[in-house]
């Protein structure tokens, strides 16, 4: 099992000047002391809670809203493509270069287990601007286009109108039901992964916006093929609809050269958003703590929060009654108020539950070992780009 790390390893890591702080013990849901100025001396910092009488072992990441080098990022656990990894694993692969770094990350959204599309994100995900994944309802994080963030539940009004002017809504790089229609992107991988059905391979209208697919926009996409079976593959620069067998015969016929409107449109509007990422619930709003009728079963809980000043990423372990029993949504929800949250998110816990810190795991996962998860929220430090001495 792992253990949470050794006040050594924190201080190898704050002499490297990372701005890590050393374990802290606090009394229940009590937030950690020292002023602002303290706490955020480097911009940001870990600190580890252990509150003995329960037992809880929480770990928090914090960082100053006001450095204009640090911001949010998120990540597919198989690099450009859906799937499943680990948070380290994830880190490996980030593709940020040398000018954008990850200091810290956690598991992100929960994710659908359907064997053909492992690591599906149950909810909406926008990486770098490009949608990858469709909202189903549940409350869903993100960063809007003045910088600041937002959190609430998130519904689709995706939807294709086809040629005769009709519309039937779709979902994106999913399992497809016998009577649904999903859209598929090269974030799906190489292939639709569907049986049966038909598809419609889509194509650039010239002159037209296109891909990358975004939330909020309404494009325009030319049919190149009409296939009457599934598991296409999806070309570079290509999308393509697939049509469940029994929804076939309800849908206007399109035919090669025929141009669809695809529309991405959200409630709230996501338009010009370039990070988001599911989970639920909500556990702080407007400065209030949720409350749950007969909520009391603790498990290991992972959730991003924030107020004014600063955010906050905050891992809970659990199930190791040794080390930490876990939280109940109420004692996270307070808990995080505590801490000094205005405005706090579930993400996806359990077995996934784990804050990365620095090339580091910090918590201790219950299942002894990091389990791969859909996607990662990413605390990201933009470095200076690298100059060239002139000879």
């Amino acid at each position: 099992m792992l253990m949470p790390r050794p006040f050594s390893a924190f201080l190898a890591l704050l002499s490297a000047g990372i701005g890590i702080a050393s374990a802290e013990v606090a009394s229940p849901v009590v937030a950690p002391s020292g002023t602002p100025a303290e706490r955020l001396a480097h911009g940001y910092r870990y600190h580890h809670d252990e509150i003995h009488e329960i037992p809880w072992s929480i770990h928090v990441f914090e960082f100053d809203r006001s450095r204009a080098d640090l911001s949010f990022a998120n990540t597919s656990a198989s690099g450009d493509a859906i799937g499943l990894a680990t948070v380290s694993e994830q880190m490996k692969t980030f593709g940020g270069g040398r000018t954008v770094v990850p200091i810290a990350a956690v598991n992100g959204d929960f994710y659908n287990t359907e064997h053909s599309y492992p690591g599906d994100p149950r909810d909406i995900q926008v990486r770098d601007g490009e949608l990858l994944s469709a909202p189903k309802g549940h409350a869903c994080f993100w960063i809007d286009p003045s910088g600041q963030p937002r959190s609430t539940n998130v519904t689709s009004r995706f939807e294709i109108q086809w040629p005769d002017g009709s519309k039937t809504p779709f979902g994106l790089n999913e399992a497809r039901e016998n009577d649904a229609l999903v859209l598929y992107s090269t974030a799906n991988g190489t292939s639709t992964r569907t049986s049966g059905g038909e598809e419609i391979v889509l194509e650039e209208v010239p002159g037209q916006s296109w891909l990358p697919l975004h939330p909020g926009e309404e494009i325009q996409a030319r049919v190149r093929e009409v296939r009457s079976s599934g598991d296409a593959t999806i070309a570079h620069g290509q999308l393509v609809l697939s049509v469940g067998s029994t929804l076939i015969p309800q849908l206007a016929h399109v035919g090669i050269g025929d141009v669809v409107k695809i529309s991405t449109a959200t409630f709230p509007d996501l338009r010009g958003v370039r990070m988001a990422i599911g989970g639920g619930p909500t556990l702080v709003q407007d400065s209030k703590a949720m409350t749950w009728a007969n909520n009391t079963a603790r498990h290991p809980r992972t959730a991003i929060g924030w107020n004014r000043d600063r955010y906050f990423l905050v891992e809970v372990d659990g199930r190791q009654a040794d080390i930490s029993a876990g939280m109940s949504f109420p004692e996270l929800a307070t808990y995080m108020r505590k801490l000094g949250c205005d405005e706090a998110m579930n993400l996806d816990g359990g077995g996934s539950a784990t804050l990365w810190v620095c090339g580091q795991v910090m918590n201790s996962p219950s299942e002894g070992k990091e389990r791969p998860g859909a996607n990662a929220l990413v605390v990201v430090q933009r470095k200076p780009e690298p100059t060239t001495k002139v000879p």
